[in-house]
């Protein structure tokens, strides 16, 4: 019925206009008209007004551009996206039903179905991006580090830094009774793991989480807290913090304001490891299967848009717009178009420094999500040991590939995407060792790879 009502709307006037010229005339252009708007053939969808939630990150784009570029609109779909003020206001704001979605950190609907923090059955059919994130250090830091830094034929940094790097830092900052703080966006972002991968990669303790202390800072030799990711680059300005792990433009900000310099994207850190997800709770894609399916395949649309090259410079001009990121053009624009920039003037090729579509980027494997239940475990949010069943049987409750691939059929009968962009998985990546230690990671042992590290709790197989 909304589907006709919505072909109706653009029927109705050409008809009416060309009556008077004749009815077969008149016929003859509904019959075009209609071929022309029912291309995409919208499903009965059961809540067409919609309210989504963001934070100004450049990740968030799939969102402002499923809006922008009518992919919504061409789904029956009357979306709102409305910027939000912290993650934990994002989350709180879904699973109290003030919002129908959210553009969300992977590891929060993992953390609410796995019990650290507030607890929720909340689902995610689509993977928003890949890679996106960098870490930043001051420019006081980065000046003692520079030393320790290997430097090519042209005397530049060689790229990826480790850790390393920062060790004498750290220490010649504790010998003068200065705690070394660094910021990372959430307890259970991809940056606070992203950080201390990096960290402990090198035999710097980032600190546990027990029972009773959820700060994740016992035996730390780097103090880890909650900066929200635009308040960045001013709390680093301030001293407050000494670096930290935050997804873009906010590291290219820093080096914009020249007070900092990004010394690690998560690119090094793991290769084209997946960052945002888009969450609805369990209870809303029950109530509305099909207006679940058919936001996922809008976000699909943009996430393909987003990735033809050709596209990148509007979709910088999109998010320049305060409604969405709301940063300078030229900041975007250094990680947006297949450059980063580190050091002022040290700009790099990055091609897939933000991805949104290809490596089957939209689609939520069930290994993504095990990585981060073996670091939840791993630096102890999740306080006990648990069973490699465990790990499979809880993500397979959030992560939804079977709405993904409903989503996907219908874009592959649309003529949308090809065929050969849907994957044959069972939903596991091979194991990987594209790590910047070079740890092997098998999501289907989960339990080995905890064991593998020596910085971190250790479990019985």
């Amino acid at each position: 019925m909304k589907s006709l009502f919505k072909k109706s709307t653009y029927i109705l006037p050409v008809a009416m206009l060309l009556f008077a010229c004749g009815g077969k005339e008149a016929k003859k252009a509904t019959t075009v008209v209609e071929a022309t708007v029912s291309k995409t053939k919208t499903l009965a969808i059961e809540k067409p007004q919609l309210t989504f939630g963001f934070i100004k990150l450049t990740d968030m784009a799939p969102l402002a551009i499923a809006k922008e570029k009518g992919f919504f609109e061409d789904e029956g779909l009357f979306v709102s996206v409305e910027a939000q003020s912290n993650w934990k206001n994002i989350l709180d704001r879904v699973i109290d039903g003030q919002l129908d979605g959210s553009h969300m950190l992977a590891g929060q609907p993992i953390a609410a179905g796995a019990g650290f923090g507030r607890q929720a059955k909340l689902v995610t059919a689509f993977s928003m991006d890949l890679n996106g994130n960098a870490i930043t250090v001051s420019n006081d830091v980065w000046s003692k580090m520079k030393p320790h830094v290997a430097k090519d034929k042209d005397g530049k940094p060689v790229h990826p830094i480790k850790a390393e790097a920062l060790k004498p830092v750290i220490t010649e900052y504790r010998n003068s009774g200065k705690p070394f703080k660094m910021g990372m966006v959430f307890p259970v972002s991809t940056h606070n793991y992203e950080i201390r991968y990096w960290l402990a990669a090198a035999g710097i303790n980032p600190g546990m989480y027990t029972k009773e202390n959820v700060q994740g800072q016992i035996d730390a030799e780097v103090l880890l807290s909650v900066t929200p990711p635009p308040q960045m680059p001013a709390t680093l300005e301030a001293g407050t913090i000494h670096g930290y792990c935050v997804g873009e433009p906010w590291n290219q900000q820093a080096v914009f304001k020249g007070i900092g310099v990004p010394v690690v994207t998560n690119y090094d850190i793991w290769k084209n490891n997946p960052e945002k997800v888009f969450v609805m709770t369990e209870k809303f894609v029950n109530e509305n299967p099909n207006t679940a399916i058919a936001v996922t395949k809008a976000l699909i649309r943009a996430g393909k848009w987003l990735d033809k090259p050709e596209n990148r410079k509007e979709a910088v001009q999109i998010l320049s717009m305060s409604q969405y990121v709301g940063a300078p053009v030229e900041v975007l624009a250094n990680s947006m178009t297949g450059t980063f920039e580190f050091e002022k003037g040290d700009k790099r090729e990055m091609e897939d420094f933000n991805v949104f579509y290809k490596y089957n980027a939209t689609y939520p494997f069930y290994s993504d999500g095990i990585w981060f239940l073996t670091q939840m475990r791993r630096w102890g949010q999740i306080p006990d040991a648990k069973t490699a069943d465990w790990y499979a049987s809880t993500i397979k409750d959030i992560y939804r590939p079977d709405i993904w691939k409903k989503a996907a059929a219908l874009l592959v009968a649309e003529g949308n995407i090809p065929a050969t962009d849907i994957p044959t998985t069972d939903g596991y990546k091979p194991a990987t060792a594209d790590f910047i230690d070079g740890t092997m990671y098998d999501a289907k042992d989960p339990i080995g790879y905890i064991n593998s590290f020596k910085i971190g709790n250790k479990d019985k197989k």
